[in-house]
């Protein structure tokens, strides 16, 4: 878990990751709770299903995954 800065506690980070249409839209959001980015990107990369995913945190792009055609 990350650490939260002077206080001793830990707290899991939330991600966003985004359903990409074929149309470059967003079609859904699915909320992730991970301890790191790799434990997050583990996760969005398992989303991938005939569509593109993008993992964000807050304003941070993290990475895509593009679907296999």
């Amino acid at each position: 878990m990350a650490e939260i800065a002077g206080s001793g506690t830990t707290e899991m980070i939330g991600y966003h990751a985004y359903l990409i249409g074929s149309d470059g839209h967003i079609q859904q959001r699915i909320d992730l709770l991970c301890d790191t980015d790799e434990e997050a990107k583990g996760q969005a990369e398992q989303l991938v299903d005939g569509h593109d995913v993008e993992l964000w945190h807050r304003d941070r792009r993290i990475c895509e995954f593009k679907a296999k055609e």
